[in-house]
């Protein structure tokens, strides 16, 4: 036997490792043995992210995807998300025609991205700013700053993904499918696991719908196990791994989409299990009496103007002047204020139109007069009760050690052995991180901190967004507790940093069939 043929299948593997993916993707289709041998360079599970900030969208996208492509990897699912003032159309073009047609990809626009660029490999955190010029055109500086890309790709042996949209029908412009949603995802995971239990969603949602209320229904419908993050208010395209004609685009608006992952009920033996972990980082803090909405008017979709009185009491309040000893009291005059409304809602599924829903939903605080509350967005009921919520950047600080300290538990003990393969080592851990991070926040916060710190030099890619996703019953807890309530469930949040990590769990020696 001569040539490559000969060649020892260790020193093959170490050389099949150090190809780019397509030069990888040519070799497995050498032959079976070569096919064998990429099969044991990919065993776990990986991810790959790159930023650019380079100002050219072609050269930024292409930075970016040469980076993550740069090892081997057969990308499963992609997300990018890009400078407000790239085109949205052109970056998903370029991406899903570099990975192909059987890869789900999102592709948002993002107040800002973090992660490691793609030339320096330095850690960079960007949050940018749209500020309009007099005319309400967008000023050189935006146009300048709003630009760059940070991708990140996935190889999840073990689990299988696809995209879900949510759709709503381009001749009904008031219905939302929220059943088929419910039930599309049920049907995939079935599908490809034989369970009904995803073990992980990534959510974006588009930023002219309230997702609260279909959020409120899939923590509902999901158990507690099933990881849920997102950005809840953006514009997004997606693409989907089946390319099926139930999301004709011409048909459907998509006022959302879920990256779904489930296990894989035909993995082969010998591949560990890839497992998701989520934690958050407040930086809202509850404040003052609770109060009832006694009357609502809704206008449009765009805002809400109430009357409110103190729960017990008739009288109504005076909201200017709640207001202004609101903004006597509070250290910090640029802090955002909100209301924290608990929403006792009936279900929208069809089958469990009779059950009540409990959740928390945040409304930003616009203003006021002598009568009436006007704050942004729909959907308070007269007799709802809140609380009034502000932006804390103490609280901020404090919650994110707290995650810190959260994930400093995922990391494995020490080991002498390493996978020359892959960035962890034989006893498996976190093989990479993808964060949400308000907008709000501000730009004192390092918010990688605690995946960056806990896992130096582990993948990380983080979306800087409006509305952030994340399953979570604490922020109402504070509230109910003292009341004997079970707390009211929230997973869309404000100021609020939203962790995803995932982690490798090797198979059992036991299990291991080679």
């Amino acid at each position: 036997m001569g040539g490559f043929a000969a060649v020892n299948d260790d020193i093959l593997q170490n050389i099949l490792f150090r190809l780019p993916a397509s030069s990888f993707a040519s070799a497995a289709c050498v032959s079976k043995s070569w096919n064998k041998v990429c099969d044991r360079v990919l065993t776990c599970p990986k991810l790959a992210s790159a930023l650019s900030l380079n100002p050219s969208l072609p050269d930024a996208v292409k930075e970016a995807l040469d980076k993550v492509l740069s090892k081997p990897i057969r990308p499963q699912f992609a997300i990018a998300s890009i400078g407000l003032q790239f085109s949205l159309e052109a970056a998903h073009q370029i991406i899903t025609e570099r990975l192909g047609s059987k890869v789900p990809v999102v592709t948002n626009a993002a107040c800002g991205i973090i992660g490691r660029d793609a030339i320096t490999n330095t850690m960079r955190e960007v949050r940018w700013h749209m500020i309009p010029a007099e005319d309400g055109s967008v000023s050189r500086e935006s146009e300048e700053f709003n630009r760059g890309i940070v991708l990140i790709v996935g190889y999840l042996p073990g689990l299988k993904v696809d995209a879900i949209p949510l759709l709503r029908p381009k001749m009904e412009h008031r219905v939302t499918m929220v059943d088929r949603f419910m039930m599309d995802i049920r049907n995939y995971t079935v599908s490809v696991s034989g369970s009904v239990i995803p073990a992980g969603v990534i959510m974006f949602g588009d930023q002219h719908i309230d997702l609260t209320p279909v959020l409120a229904e899939l923590d509902c419908v999901m158990p507690e196990e099933t990881v849920i993050v997102g950005e809840a208010s953006s514009r997004f395209i997606c693409k989907t791994a089946r390319n099926s004609e139930e999301y004709n685009p011409d048909l459907y608006f998509f006022d959302a989409v879920a990256l779904v992952f489930a296990k894989d009920k035909n993995k082969p033996p010998g591949i560990g299990e890839t497992r998701f972990h989520a934690t958050l980082s407040t930086g809202v803090m509850p404040f003052g009496p609770e109060l009832k909405a006694i009357s609502v008017t809704a206008k449009g979709t765009e805002c809400s103007w109430l009357t409110a009185s103190m729960n017990g009491y008739h009288q109504i309040l005076d909201s200017q002047r709640l207001l202004d000893d609101i903004s006597e009291e509070m250290d910090d005059e640029a802090a955002d204020l909100y209301i924290g409304v608990i929403q006792k809602r009936p279900s929208s599924l069809e089958h469990e139109k009779m059950k009540l829903r409990t959740y928390l939903a945040f409304y930003e605080v616009l203003g006021g007069d002598e009568e009436y509350l006007v704050v942004d967005g729909v959907g308070i009921k007269p007799g709802d009760t809140f609380l009034f919520y502000h932006s804390d950047s103490a609280t901020a600080s404090s919650s994110c050690l707290n995650a810190f300290e959260k994930l400093k538990v995922l990391k494995p003990a020490a080991s002498s052995s390493r996978n020359p393969y892959s960035n962890m080592d034989s006893n498996g851990g976190v093989f990479g991180g993808l964060l949400f991070s308000s907008h709000y926040r501000g730009e004192t916060y390092f918010d990688s901190f605690p995946i960056y710190s806990n896992f130096p030099g582990t993948p990380l890619a983080g979306i800087v967004c409006n509305r952030e996703i994340g399953r979570d019953s604490t922020a109402a807890s504070m509230w109910q507790e003292a009341k004997e309530e079970s707390p009211a469930r929230c997973s869309l949040h404000v100021c609020t940093t939203v962790y995803l990590v995932f982690v490798y769990v090797p198979p059992s020696p036991n299990l291991y069939i080679n």
